[in-house]
């Protein structure tokens, strides 16, 4: 077997300075400073190796998503300048599509990646989510790059039920790309669309096929320049969590042995640039945000890597202080540009097809503010308890559930910024839906203890410092809350029930909740310590278009799910205490009244709801009573008041007897 250790101490000398600056460089070079091959010796080849990662087809420029068109530019420019150029990704390239391309089964993401000149990629787990006969029977025969799945078998004969490894061959030294996907991946998706194939350790197969392309026989395939492009990533951005061998990811990078010269990664959604022993260790981030050149030299007389520099390169060179971006790396490619437009205006006509009807509106809260033009006006309130919200969350409760298994999903969240537009009454059509949930987020399960859950809901009150002070979670029917709005930080919430039961904090439940929040997004941190976490691969828009066609009407509950109790005072027999969020901030119902009651009905008190804006705005307080009522002679620290409102808001509490 031939030994690649000293090659890749060649190598390794020379990538330390890219490794330090690689971010850096990328994120300032203009176009024409994209870096040029060295002049071509007799001995010595030069290759450049552009790779992408976790696409999830973003055809069409949005926010810092360059699109395809400006992608496939970046490609032009490495193959002007160095017709040995390999373009090459590391999974993910289609599934948890935004509509464009998910309306028209990614069928335009695929066009436009070839457009684009793609080679080669590893699959990722999203390429399994329509099964794998949807990949092997209708994705591959679109896709002109080959797609490779090393660890992918036949369950019944235990072949390889994918290609293994690519090669191309540049002035007579060869590359070869070995690929691989992560083996949660019967977690990840339908087991009913895998079931005939099983997945083997990415780092076993990618070293059995290293060795085959490393060891001499030329009737095997041979390369002199392995790369393994695996669907599997890092953590975070640090190097400790890349040689992590707790981690699936530590133990590739940890395992890979030495016939793997580099290893371009995905999944995680992660940019980093590491050099491990000697070895590149990357990922590109996700949505073609940016992409990496890696140089590759290698000496034809000596068989041996001179030089392995690897580069990120970010598209969004500059943005405004809206966020807007004002410079990008690359122009779009002309060439590419008819196919998005094509693509999004068969998407439009699509999007206008009916999915079914809204018997009322669903609206995200609402606070005074000011609006783009500079007008007093009401707009997007984040920390106000939404009917969008809550309903999103009963739908993904439902698609979790009721669709392909029963996952024993029993509480669902929803994050108030993946929320971007309203579902007005009357017909809902696709777009609608899309314009709703525009980051095709897949839903995931976790479990989590209860006292796990109760700390995500204390996370609503963001740490000091966050752009926004407090951000409220849509949350399922049968998850309801109280909290005391002027309790310290961390000390917010008083009680939580499922099912009108209180919850047990040291029980554990199945949750469910999109990708972004699963993941800690919105410095909801705790959703990182779930365990047993799956990515059931589904796309919030999805869920709402199969909620749609399964039940064709949706009605707005105009119950809150979370109610603001403090306790004022508990003086000579009587109680007063200070209700808040018993009402919606939008065009919904108004509670008018609020009546506490013992638990066998005898009312005790009724107060008047005020439905004006807090001011100064406080968070998700509007609708606010004070209620004084007598404590019954008999009541003891258990005995439970009853909130009740006409709008269908029921709840309880209990007094510090």
């Amino acid at each position: 077997m031939q030994s690649r250790s000293r090659r890749r101490m060649v190598a390794g000398a020379a990538l330390a300075t890219a490794t330090a600056v690689g971010l850096t460089l990328g994120a300032l070079a203009p176009a024409q400073a994209a870096p040029s091959p060295k002049g071509k010796e007799a001995r010595s080849v030069d290759i450049n190796l552009v790779t992408i990662n976790d696409f999830h087809g973003r055809i069409e420029q949005s926010g810092t998503a360059a699109g395809i068109a400006r992608l496939g530019s970046a490609v032009d420019a490495f193959r002007a300048q160095n017709p040995n150029t390999v373009f090459a990704a590391a999974g993910d390239l289609i599934g948890a599509s935004t509509f464009t391309s998910f309306i028209q089964q990614d069928v335009p993401t695929i066009e436009g990646l070839n457009a684009a000149g793609l080679d080669v990629s590893a699959v990722g787990n999203h390429e399994f989510d329509q099964g794998f006969a949807d990949l092997t029977d209708r994705v591959m025969p679109l896709a002109d790059w080959e797609y490779l799945g090393a660890n992918i078998h036949d369950a019944e004969t235990g072949e390889a039920a994918l290609p293994e490894y690519w090669l191309q061959k540049f002035q007579g030294v060869t590359i070869g790309f070995v690929g691989a996907v992560t083996d949660e991946l019967p977690s990840l998706v339908s087991p009913a669309g895998i079931a005939d194939i099983t997945v083997e350790a990415p780092v076993v197969a990618a070293n059995r096929v290293a060795d085959q392309l490393s060891d001499g026989k030329k009737n095997n395939g041979e390369a002199d320049i392995v790369i393994l492009l695996v669907h599997e990533g890092a953590a975070t951005t640090n190097i400790a969590d890349a040689v992590d061998p707790e981690s699936r990811f530590g133990q590739i990078v940890l395992g890979a042995n030495d016939n793997i010269d580099a290893i371009v990664s995905g999944h995680t959604h992660l940019a980093y640039n590491h050099v491990i022993d000697g070895r590149p260790v990357i990922s590109s981030g996700q949505y073609g945000e940016r992409f990496s050149n890696m140089e590759i030299s290698y000496d034809r007389a000596t068989k041996s890597i001179t030089k392995m520099e690897n580069t990120i390169y970010t598209m969004a060179v500059a943005q405004d202080s809206s966020g807007n971006v004002t410079q990008w790396l690359y122009e779009p490619d002309p060439a590419i540009v008819p196919l998005v437009t094509a693509a999004t205006a068969v998407a439009d006509e699509l999007g206008n097809v009916e999915i079914g009807i809204a018997e009322g509106a669903f609206m995200r809260a609402q606070r005074p503010g000011t609006l783009p033009n500079g007008q007093p006006g009401l707009v997007e309130n984040r920390g106000g308890e939404s009917t969008l919200g809550n309903f999103v969350a009963d739908v993904q409760l439902w698609s979790l559930n009721e669709t392909d298994q029963d996952r024993g999903v029993q509480i669902t969240f929803m994050n108030p910024g993946g929320l971007r537009a309203d579902i007005n009454a009357d017909g809902t059509t696709y777009r609608e839906a899309a314009n709703v949930q525009p980051f095709a987020n897949t839903l995931v399960t976790l479990d989590l203890t209860g006292a796990q859950i109760k700390q995500i809901l204390e996370e609503q009150w963001q740490p000091a410092g966050a752009s926004r002070p407090f951000l409220k979670l849509g949350v399922n029917e049968a998850l309801t809350y109280t909290y005391d709005p002027t309790a310290a930080q961390g000390s917010h919430i008083t009680e939580i029930f499922l099912n009108g039961e209180p919850l047990d904090l040291g029980a554990t439940y199945k949750v469910g909740a999109n990708s972004f929040l699963a993941s800690g997004g919105d410095n909801f941190v705790t959703f990182r310590e779930g365990t047993n976490k799956a990515d059931t691969g589904k796309i919030d828009l999805e869920a709402m278009v199969a909620y749609f066609e399964e039940f064709g009407t949706a009605t707005p509950d105009y119950r809150q799910r979370a109610v603001g109790v403090d306790v004022v005072s508990v003086a000579g027999g009587q109680a007063e205490v200070n209700l808040s969020s018993l009402d919606f901030s939008t065009t919904e119902p108004k509670a008018g009244t609020v009546t506490v009651a013992l638990e066998d009905g005898t009312v005790l008190a009724t107060a008047t709801v005020d439905p004006s804006f807090p001011t100064p705005n406080t968070f998700d307080e509007i609708g606010r009573a004070t209620v004084t009522f007598p404590i019954p002679a008999d009541a003891t620290a258990d005995t439970r008041f009853v909130i009740t409102t006409p709008t269908g808001t029921t709840t309880s509490f209990t007094l510090p007897l």
